[in-house]
């Protein structure tokens, strides 16, 4: 029979052991952006402690997820969840112990996952991020496309939570490796918020950003 200390034990050790692989991916997520890009380039911005944070993002690469988990490290600072496919979840084993959790598209579970989401944001030191175009679309798009469960998500929230816009666009100049600039804007939305709402609020938002990412000369 397994006493109660044990267990104790166990747990601690299990404990230890997640907080060691976190620590690991966080600075390897760290070296390898460093490792790959000139800089990594993005604006301050308010953060409001006393709320959770959902983070709205265009989805162009492989970087995004992990350029988004260092924005969260060196500036937001809240614990970190990224809803992913399941397929990307199966196969990246790593990905459970920092914050991600699977959806499976056109199946009943999906509305398991966006409740599970809608949750977290019910707790003010979370961050939800999302990709709204739910896939992969090249950086030069000049509209991001919004999938309908990202209101179910909300509404199985209470709807107290910080929205965070981030538009990110990538470029060389003179440079070997790329540059990443992240355009952030905090946006408050209505209590009775639509989907056209918030998409048409954050391409108002994507295309400011756009714009002045294309304004850039070396």
């Amino acid at each position: 029979m397994v006493s109660g200390r044990s267990l104790k034990v166990f747990d601690a050790k299990i404990i230890m052991f997640r907080r060691s692989i976190v620590e690991f991916f966080t600075w390897y997520i760290k070296t390898i952006i460093r490792k790959d890009f000139t800089s990594f380039n993005f604006n301050d911005i308010e953060i409001d402690n006393s709320r959770s944070v959902l983070l709205l993002a265009n989805h162009f690469s492989w970087w995004d997820g992990f350029l988004m988990f260092q924005l969260n490290r060196l500036l937001i600072k809240k614990k970190f969840h990224v809803m992913v496919t399941e397929e990307n979840y199966r196969n990246v084993s790593f990905l459970k112990y920092l914050g991600a959790f699977p959806v499976r598209k056109n199946t009943k579970d999906v509305i398991k996952s966006l409740e599970h989401a809608g949750e977290l944001l019910n707790e003010p030191g979370n961050l939800v991020l999302i990709f709204p175009q739910g896939q992969l679309y090249s950086v030069h798009v000049t509209e991001i496309v919004f999938e309908k469960g990202l209101m179910r998500l909300i509404n199985f929230s209470n709807k107290n939570f910080q929205y965070l816009f981030a538009a990110s666009f990538v470029d060389y100049f003179e440079k070997r490796k790329p540059t990443i600039t992240c355009y952030l804007k905090s946006w408050e939305g209505a209590e009775f918020t639509s989907l056209q709402l918030i998409k048409s609020a954050y391409n108002k938002h994507y295309e400011t950003s756009r714009q002045q990412q294309g304004r850039i000369i070396k």
